[in-house]
């Protein structure tokens, strides 16, 4: 397990569940949208294209990856609807702004959503402005998280170095590569022992407000 947190540069966050407390079931919204989308446009029952969703998530890192590999749907259409969500619910978080502000080096968003949906919840967050870039599946030319060639396509682009570098995550499987990769992966949820996982965290706000006590003091 790798502690030190002096030579990060390059701070990656994932979006949904991450960037906001999945108590507030807003992935939940999408998903029921996904689901929708999936029912239209192969023509399916609620029960199957829910059923699909879940099955191309577990197969492919996303629904979208699964119906563009064999479905051989547009992929921008589907972001566009699934991410056109209230997000009344969320609320600027003055703190985890200051907090990631202070932070030494780039920070990023890297998201299996949209950039613009990457936008607006961060706007949303008041979060926008603590952020050198947003990315979305699309700058991967929609290959999802996983998937070793979506974190190698943004961290490119992104002019990141990996083992000058930490990601937190919400899904598990999403730290597999940037660990291989060299590296620091947070996990952000409930606990889960894997050796791809260097550190743990129910709370964002005071993980990296312990990082920066520790690094600044």
């Amino acid at each position: 397990m790798r502690n030190g947190f002096e030579n990060i540069e390059h701070w990656v966050f994932d979006l949904d569940d991450t960037l906001y407390s999945p108590e507030i079931s807003l992935f939940d919204e999408i998903k029921v949208l996904m689901t929708r989308y999936v029912q239209t446009a192969l023509n399916i029952t609620e029960a199957e294209a829910n059923t699909l969703r879940k099955h191309y998530w577990e197969k492919y890192g996303t629904t979208l990856a699964g119906l563009m590999a064999e479905h051989d749907l547009a992929p921008d259409p589907f972001l566009k609807y699934v991410h056109e969500i209230s997000l009344d619910a969320l609320t600027p978080d003055v703190e985890l702004n200051n907090i990631i502000s202070a932070l030494d080096g780039r920070a990023i968003v890297y998201t299996n959503g949209s950039e613009h949906h990457a936008r607006r919840v961060t706007t949303a967050r008041g979060l926008h402005d603590c952020f050198s870039g947003f990315y979305g599946v699309e700058h991967a030319n929609y290959v999802p998280k996983p998937q070793k060639a979506a974190f190698e396509a943004i961290f490119e682009l992104a002019n990141i170095t990996p083992k000058n570098g930490i990601i937190f995550e919400d899904d598990p499987r999403n730290l597999v590569e940037p660990h291989l990769m060299g590296m620091q992966t947070v996990l952000v949820g409930p606990r889960v022992e894997a050796s791809y996982i260097d550190h743990q965290t129910t709370d964002l706000t005071g993980f990296l407000r312990n990082i920066s006590s520790n690094t600044n003091g």
